[in-house]
């Protein structure tokens, strides 16, 4: 189970959102995030403004 916070996407809004995400275009090594998981920390930092 995993473990959700207050700003990250739902199960129903990632959906939505996924779609409108451009694919990776750079050959190489793997990004350590997922789309997800990139899009959850910037709607925290931009609710927090955190820097």
């Amino acid at each position: 189970m995993a473990v959700t916070r207050r700003f990250d996407l739902t199960d129903e809004q990632w959906p939505v959102l996924e779609p409108l995400l451009p694919e990776p275009s750079r050959r190489g090594r793997p990004s350590l995030w997922s789309k997800r998981q990139s899009i959850d920390e910037i709607r925290w930092r931009v609710h927090t403004g955190a820097p």
